[in-house]
């Protein structure tokens, strides 16, 4: 993956923790109800159980960036578009929300930068695959 596809990378996942943080203050938890029931899987109370799901997102986010993707794991790939993927349907999910709703809803103000850094980094990644693949280095032997 090139520098430009891990930065993005970086980007969307900090972005989910922002995303994260607002639908943490804005009680997403109370109001959808997908997360609801998933935050009721993890503890009674939803507030923790939004909590800990979130963190491990985020957590298991910027593992992906900083092991298989910083080390050229094969799957390196893999992972950046399904992230690429997730938070690009994360981020329209809300705005159809709100917008059906035709009110604010609970992570709709980050909403956007989520599917602009989704499309921004698959983007970028289309434009890797199809970019020649540099000669490699012969080691000294």
């Amino acid at each position: 993956m090139s520098r430009s596809s891990r930065i993005a990378f970086l980007a969307l996942v900090l972005a989910q923790a922002a995303h994260s943080i607002e639908e943490y203050r804005t009680r997403l938890y109370d109001v959808f109800p997908p997360a609801r029931f998933v935050s009721g899987l993890i503890s009674a109370d939803r507030r923790i159980g939004f909590t800990v799901f979130n963190v491990a997102l985020v957590a298991f986010g910027l593992w992906c960036v900083f092991v298989p993707v910083r080390r050229s794991w094969p799957s390196a790939r893999a992972f950046a578009w399904f992230w690429a993927a997730l938070e690009t349907a994360n981020g329209l999910g809300h705005i159809a929300w709100a917008f059906a709703a035709s009110v604010y809803r609970p992570g709709l103000a980050t909403a956007p930068l989520l599917v602009a850094l989704g499309l921004i980094l698959a983007a970028l990644l289309r434009r890797d695959a199809s970019a020649p693949m540099p000669a490699r280095r012969r080691e000294a032997a």
